[in-house]
Parts: structure tokens; sequence; C-alpha cells
């Protein structure tokens, strides 16, 4: 029998701290058994995403100002490597499911998430494959990349007792924003990358939309999942709203 996962498209990117805290209570919810196995995807704000490894580095107050200074809004994400940036042309995304044992399926859910992504932009004609780009912004085994040449998809995984979030971004189109934005960022934090590692679905494909690629994607989790639309109960918002301080970085 197919697995079926709760859908919400729920957004608040005028309130980017919300945002990932929403994400957060939907993953506590499935921990708990109160929420069912979901995947959210929305359009996120204008926002720099730390990592832990970030938050403990002695350039960490700096990239906070940093970004700041660019108009992003600094945010300390639920998964993750390095800084990573969400605006309004790329897609976020979360995937909560229950798991008993949530350490021992780490792999296999970023191979399962890349082989979504994959297809999901395969479909839409573009060369995609999984695998870090050498140089590429917030590095990880599990990226998907255009060409081997260039990073699309960056993906991260936080733990629970018992369940699971594998998140991340997908830029559909502003990578040279994207490297801007990185640029003072990384400079703080004392981090070397290959702005030109840096990509996006639009450079692949020059007149897909937002909306077609997220489309996309849903329609490839609708090909290995059962999929059922839903609004974001309001007791998840209400302890989202409770938790969102937690992902604002302190004073800089």
């Amino acid at each position: 029998m197919s697995r079926t996962i709760r859908l919400i498209t729920d957004e608040f990117a005028h309130d980017p701290a919300l945002d990932t805290a929403v994400s957060r209570a939907v993953l506590l919810g499935v921990d708990e058994g109160s929420e069912p196995e979901t995947l959210r995807i929305h359009r996120p704000g204008d926002v720099v995403a730390f990592g832990r490894q970030d938050a403990a580095s002695p350039g960490y107050l700096g990239a906070v100002r940093a970004a700041r200074a660019f108009g992003f809004t600094p945010i300390e994400r639920l998964a993750g490597g390095r800084a990573a940036i969400f605006h309004a042309e790329t897609i976020a995304f979360g995937w909560a499911m229950p798991e008993a044992s949530p350490k021992e399926g780490v792999t296999e859910r970023f191979l399962t998430l890349g082989r979504i992504m994959v297809s999901a932009l395969q479909g839409l004609g573009i060369d995609a494959g999984i695998g870090e780009v050498p140089g590429e912004y917030c590095p990880g085994n599990y990226s998907v990349n255009a060409r081997g040449e260039r990073k699309l998809v960056g993906t991260g995984q936080r733990l629970t007792r018992r369940a699971a979030h594998v998140g991340g971004v997908v830029v559909v189109g502003g990578r040279d924003l994207v490297n801007r934005a990185l640029t003072p960022v990384y400079r703080e934090l004392g981090l070397n990358w290959r702005p030109e590692a840096t990509g996006d679905v639009r450079s692949e494909r020059p007149n897909v939309s937002w909306e077609s690629v997220r489309d996309a994607i849903v329609e490839a989790f609708r090909a290995r999942f059962e999929m059922i639309a839903d609004e974001l109960p309001a007791e998840t918002l209400e302890r989202a709203k409770e938790l969102a301080p937690e992902h604002v970085p302190r004073s800089a």
C-alpha cells in the first residue's frame, strides 16, 4: 500500500523566523504522532539561513551583520551545513516523516529525495544528477546539480527521536542574487567557494516558471506516494509562533 503524505503549501515569507518555525512545529508533531507525514513546499522570503556550524564560527556575528546589510533576514535553520540563500525565486521544501530509528536511514532519505528532485528536473528537460559540485556553496554529497557543473538543489536533515526532516532549497532563478548575497557572508565566515558553481533552473530552461518547477516536484512525489493537500492546522501555527524566537540569531 502506498504511503500517504500530507501536502502543505502555506507561506510565511513576511516572517522568516516563523516560516522556519512552522517546519519545525510540523516535525515535532510528526515525532509525537499528532501530525501525519508531511511535505511542505512554498515560496520563501529573502533569507540567509545559517546552520549550526556557522553559529559556532568566530565570524558568525559578522556574517549575520553582512546578511542584514545586504537586505536579507538572517535565521538559524532547521537542518543542513553552511549558510544558504532563499529568495522569492527559490522553492523551500521540507519533508517530515515518522521513523522508528531515524539515524539508520539518513543516506537512504537523502537519496530518495535526490531521486525525486532529479526526476522532476529531468521532466523539465534538465540534465540533472545527484552529487556535490566542486566549490559549491553549502556543500553536500546529495546536492542536485545540472550537468555535474552547477548546483540547483541543496538538502539537509534534522533528526528527532521518532522522526526525520529532509529539507532544503531549489534555485529556480536568481543565481546571481544568491552569489551576491553569499559573497560578504562567506567572507565573514572564512569559507572558500566558487560562485560559478551556483546554478538555477532558468539557466538550463530559460522560460520555466516558479509554479511549473513546484508542480513538477509535487508530481514527482505523486509518482511515488499518495499526496493529500491540506492546510496548516491552527494549533501547529500557534506552536510555531512560540518557537519562532529560537530561530532568530543573537544580536549582532
